[in-house]
């Protein structure tokens, strides 16, 4: 297979598994995308429902159905012509239940004699592994012996050989390990994790011994000509990003590979990474700002820097104190410094990008410039710490990246952005919620820069790991056209149904409008989780019981209170169909940019998903492929509830690129005139011309498009891929053109095409 044009993401899982995803592949087939693109597929944790905790690198998931179903899934996608996109997790392991990862039970049995010690990252100068999964460290007292098995509840650990024997706890004071009460994680643990997330132990895929054994299974896919590209998870959790794909792209060739490297605004790629590009974060921040105007943008409470850095500064020094804790063991310059420990929170605090890449030859002035700014507070510490953290030869510089990375993701992406709430659908992965809009020009350059640098990388609207789904971001920027509006209609709401923390309430009702109608308990179980990384009125390890039902009694007013369900429907009704334009217009300036588009499983019709688990809920596909086939037969359908209209702009564009690939190799601006030019915007990929809507109210409420409203074109004939509908260029008018929708899509006529 060549590489892919378009790719369709599907959540793989022990309840939809290979064979059920093979099914899809008409479908897809029919609506236009190149290649399928999954969920990890190694095995896992039993009845993992996303296959990031992967228990056994060295074979394909049985609960997806084994090698066996994967050799179905790919005779089915080649009968159809489609190719295969797999996601990787090079990073960690699934360690919640050790009986299930086999390489993990044998540490915990045989201890560092265990011949896959060297898998995974532990610190075992500081003595026994510890496992942090009881109630508190007193509840030692309920573990029990069954046959060669510690228990404690339905926990399972393995008993090292020559150690039975004597009461439960005398046995598990001669084990490798040490079970100890769960809250003794941020501080002590003694094995990497991924972020703060003790049941995924980190994998030491630096060493080659380890990366070769944990990626056999892959190996095994690719040169058996299974799979056509890989997406790396979370590539900064390495300790050599850089060398591992180095060694990746050797294995791979010229098959496509992207990584899931969140790009902060100015920031770009390592130039030393063989990568076709990322995951697509900074894509879909780019391609969400073009539906806001800069000049609309509302007040703050405080400054977006003063929210980022404190709650950066709280992540590194309590979540990460035990990962703290290793690094300054490996600098005895700051044995004896005071505030060595606060002075390492703050430069990670101050770090401007998830983290530098010292090993590569980069990043040394993003940490130069932490510290300078950590050192008016710690002096001492920072003349410490400085030599041995910009050292790339040295073990704690690597870790110290490692650090950086963990603190960003964890103190802005999951607690600034759930406490700084000004306008909630700019709080997203890879998101700059204080850069409000993305101006038409700004967009042309840097479109035209990914034509020219990166034509290959992914274009992302949702993910599974999006704070909400593209409509609910595309809803919520009518928002600010209608913001006195929505203040008023706010406060009202507010004063009648009081929230605890005003920054939360406004993520509560933006929330409510943005997803509205939406079930009940979907609702109140985001609300509660989004409270809970905000740590404000409630967090997830002292869960504040008052609160929450306070919080949950708020979500049942909205549907039982009239004086609340009323207005609130009628609100989210008066801002809809400007959502839908909204949702329309990014929808195909992501399919046809520069750059491989993806479409997230169910997203061609509207979705009003939020952040997981609700994203993974199932997809009724016979519902899509139904309406597509209606499509096919010539249905021009409204802009409505049941999303038809988006299907149909999916499908044909993802067609257009599949079946003329020569219309999408270039990036142009086309010009728009007219009295309302600031509403539209155009461009030309080479043949294929794409015109979308922005700012359908404020285009509303000057009367819409009038006659001197403008497009011009190439001179020639063209067409609607959408509609069908006949153009003739070069000057164009819009209010013609986009009378039945707000998108059009736009290919020049040829002359074999006219003749025919």
């Amino acid at each position: 297979m060549s590489a892919p044009v378009s790719t369709y993401r599907v959540q793989v899982r022990p309840d939809f598994d290979l064979d059920a995803t093979a099914a899809l592949a008409g479908y897809l087939a029919a609506l236009g995308v190149t290649h399928l693109y999954t969920a990890p597929l190694l095995a896992a944790t039993p009845g993992s429902p996303h296959g990031y905790d992967v228990v056994d690198p060295t074979r394909t998931s049985p609960e997806l159905g084994g090698e066996a179903g994967l050799d179905r899934l790919v005779a089915e996608l080649r009968t159809h012509g489609l190719g295969l996109i797999v996601d990787i997790v090079p990073n960690h392991q699934g360690v919640a239940r050790p009986e299930t990862n086999p390489a993990w039970w044998s540490v915990l049995r045989e201890g560092r004699s265990s011949r896959y010690a060297p898998w995974f990252d532990i610190d075992w100068e500081r003595g026994p592994l510890l496992i942090p999964v009881l109630g508190d460290d007193d509840a030692v007292a309920d573990l029990r012996v069954e046959g060669d098995e510690l228990r404690y509840w339905e926990h399972r650990y393995p008993i090292a050989p020559g150690t039975a024997g004597g009461t439960p706890q005398q046995v598990h004071a001669r084990q490798h390990y040490r079970l100890v009460g769960w809250r003794r994680a941020d501080t002590e643990l003694t094995y990497r994790r991924f972020f703060a997330v003790n049941d995924l132990a980190g994998v030491r895929v630096e060493d080659p011994d380890v990366r070769d054994a944990t990626h056999a299974e892959i190996l095994r896919w690719l040169r058996g000509g299974l799979v056509d590209g890989l997406r790396v998870d979370h590539p900064d959790g390495l300790r050599d990003p850089g060398g591992y794909l180095r060694w990746l792209r050797a294995e791979l060739g010229d098959r496509w590979l992207v990584v899931e490297k969140i790009l902060e605004p100015g920031e770009a790629l390592p130039p030393s990474w063989p990568v076709d590009g990322t995951t697509g974060y900074d894509a879909l921040r780019l391609v969400g700002g073009l539906f806001l105007d800069p000049e609309q943008a509302p007040e703050a409470r405080v400054p977006l820097d003063e929210a980022v850095l404190s709650a950066k500064r709280e992540t590194a020094g309590r979540m990460f104190a035990t990962e703290a804790t290793r690094l300054l063991r490996q600098i005895p310059e700051a044995a004896d410094v005071p505030d060595a420990s606060d002075a390492l929170a703050e430069v990670a605090a101050w770090m401007p990008v998830y983290r530098s890449y010292l090993e590569d030859g980069t990043g040394a002035d993003q940490v130069r410039a932490a510290l300078a700014e950590a050192a008016p507070r710690y002096p001492d510490a920072v003349a410490a710490l400085a030599p041995m953290l910009l050292n790339p030869g040295r073990d704690v510089a690597m870790r110290f990246q490692q650090y950086t990375g963990a603190v960003m993701a964890k103190g802005v992406e999951d607690t600034a952005f759930y406490r700084w709430n000004r306008f909630v659908a700019l709080n997203e992965v890879g998101g700059a919620p204080d850069e409000f809009g993305v101006d038409p020009g700004t967009f042309h350059l840097d479109a035209a820069m990914r034509c020219a640098e990166h034509p290959r990388g992914m274009i992302a609207l949702s993910t599974h790991d999006t704070k909400r789904g593209e409509d609910v971001r595309a809803r919520l920027a009518v928002l600010a056209e209608v913001w006195p509006r929505w203040r008023a209609a706010f406060t009202t709401w507010t004063t009648h149904r009081p929230v605890a923390d005003p920054d939360l309430a406004d993520l509560v009702w933006q929330t409510a409008v943005g997803t509205w109608p939406i079930e009940r308990d979907r609702l109140r179980d985001y609300l509660v989780k989004a409270a809970r990384e905000a740590g404000v009125v409630t967090t997830w390890t002292d869960p504040d019981q008052r609160a929450e039902d306070a919080l949950g009694a708020t979500v049942d007013a909205m549907y039982d209170d009239p004086s609340l369900s009323e207005p609130l429907t009628a609100f989210a009704a008066s801002i809809t169909p400007a959502g839908w334009s909204n949702a329309l217009g990014q929808k195909l300036v992501a399919l046809t940019m520069p750059g491989v588009p993806d479409t997230y499983q169910g997203t061609e019709l509207w979705d009003n998903s939020l952040v997981d688990p609700d994203n993974r809920r199932p997809v009724d596909f016979a519902e899509r492929a139904a309406m597509l086939i209606d499509l096919d037969r010539g249905a021009l359908p409204p802009i409505d509830d049941s999303g038809a209209a988006k299907l149909l702009v999916t499908a044909r564009a993802l067609r257009l690129r599949r079946d003329r690939p020569e219309l999408f190799t270039g990036y142009a601006p086309c010009p728009v005139t007219g009295p309302h030019a600031r509403h539209a915007v155009a461009f030309d990929r080479g043949g294929a011309v794409t015109v979308v809507t922005r700012l359908p109210v404020g285009l509303a409420e000057a009367g819409g498009w009038t006659a001197e409203d403008t497009l011009r074109l190439p001179a020639g004939d063209w067409r609607d891929e959408i509609t069908g509908q006949d153009v003739a260029g070069p000057r164009v008018d819009l209010s013609a053109l986009l009378r039945r929708y707000p998108v059009a899509l736009l290919v020049r006529v040829s002359a074999a095409e006219e003749d025919a």
